[in-house]
């Protein structure tokens, strides 16, 4: 197989995962278009793969004479990518990370799990030292002096398949929360991908409310939420019981020894609608003796999610976490503002997220084929570089 580079991987993008139609058509709101959106669209896309996010980066690379090494048919400035995100569709780009996740699925990317999930959660991203849009939220200490200012969104991703997708975003702004803002998300993404594409959602304790784990039933899921103090009574309950029993399952996970502990028959709160409610204790015991610990509950019942596999789920929840913000905001520039703008930064999310869809299914999947070994992101990273330097053969007819 020959190595990646940025042709192949954009005929990987438009054949194999069927973008073509999108590329030439994503969204433009530019009345009087003079750069191809295809062009703009897609340098914006290697930018994250390239680790050259900046439009400044992205400028100097396409002026330079990698521009054909890159597919792209023309150079442009950075002031020609600001002007092309403010007037993109946000929607556009969410239909189209929807589509490549859902012919990820026909085409068995997922089929070494039974159970496919969606993990939910909040960061901020986007510093400045000046508010610039109305997204633009004060970060203050703790004499209640703003020390500057961040953006805050709620990011959705599928989870527990051994491809961490993140594939949309919500912002919010002052006065919003991160609770609502899920909530859209989660609807939303829903609808998007079909009510049979994911099999649970897990969250973090901050969703583990009446009204949330009501709207997951009402979108088919079952869920798995992590259980903290902010239910004080069910916590203590499952934690008095736990305390007087042994471990229901016991095993090794690499150098760590996991110890579960599971019962499916605590009462639920008042204005929660479950017969009853499952709760999961997991204690991790690393090699140094450090101990994790952590409760969760959910409404899967014990006959079709054992324990092992309950855990498992819980554990996924760290992989938009690890897979989805630290990855992007280290590697990718989600902290980075390229243009303060509020749909230019939405925009900008969005195409990290559709960015980070294409490379993980293209280096995981497509690359693995047959007998090749699983390539590291940085390895594929190195790869398109080298890429961009190869000489092509003279021409000797």
């Amino acid at each position: 197989m020959r190595g990646p580079s940025p042709p192949r991987l954009w005929k990987y993008a438009t054949g194999v995962l069927r973008l073509k139609k999108f590329f030439r058509s994503p969204g433009d709101g530019r009345p009087q278009p003079q750069i191809p959106a295809r062009v703009l669209y897609w340098a914006l896309l290697l930018g994250h793969l390239l680790r050259q996010f900046s439009f400044h980066s992205l400028e100097a690379l396409v002026r330079s004479c990698a521009r054909r090494a890159l597919g792209l048919a023309t150079s442009f400035s950075e002031d020609a990518l600001a002007h092309f995100t403010e007037r993109l569709d946000a929607d556009a780009t969410r239909r189209a990370a929807v589509g490549v996740l859902r012919r990820a699925k026909r085409n068995k990317a997922f089929q070494g799990s039974a159970f496919i999930g969606l993990a939910l959660d909040g960061t901020s991203s986007g510093r400045s030292s000046r508010p610039h849009c109305a997204w633009c939220r004060a970060s203050r200490n703790k004499q209640n002096q703003i020390l500057g200012y961040h953006h805050r969104l709620a990011m959705i991703s599928v989870v527990g398949t051994g491809l961490s997708l993140p594939f949309d975003v919500e912002t919010y702004g002052p006065g919003a929360s991160e609770y609502a803002a899920g909530q859209r998300l989660l609807r939303r993404a829903v609808a998007n991908l079909g009510p049979r594409f994911a099999d649970y959602v897990v969250v973090d304790g901050e969703f583990a409310t009446a009204p949330f784990l009501h709207t997951t039933e009402e979108l088919h899921l079952k869920v798995v939420a992590r259980l903290k103090d902010n239910l004080p009574e069910l916590r203590a309950a499952a934690q008095k019981r736990f305390d007087s029993q042994p471990p229901t399952l016991c095993f090794q996970e690499g150098q760590d020894q996991v110890q579960l502990w599971d019962a499916a028959d605590f009462d639920p709160w008042g204005s929660l609608r479950w017969t009853s409610v499952r709760v999961l204790r997991y204690r991790q015991i690393k090699p140094n003796g450090e101990v994790i610990e952590a409760y969760w509950l959910t409404n899967f019942s014990a006959g079709r999610v054992g324990s092992r596999t309950l855990y498992r789920m819980a554990k996924s929840r760290w992989e938009i976490e690890n897979q989805g913000f630290n990855e992007a905001k280290n590697q990718h520039g989600m902290e980075h503002i390229c243009h303060h703008q509020t749909n230019s930064l939405l925009v900008q999310w969005l195409m990290l997220a559709l960015a980070l869809i294409i490379e993980r299914l293209y280096r995981l999947r497509y690359l693995h084929r047959g007998t090749h070994r699983v390539r590291t992101a940085i390895e594929l990273v190195r790869q398109l570089w080298l890429s961009l330097s190869a000489r092509k053969a003279p021409d000797s007819s």
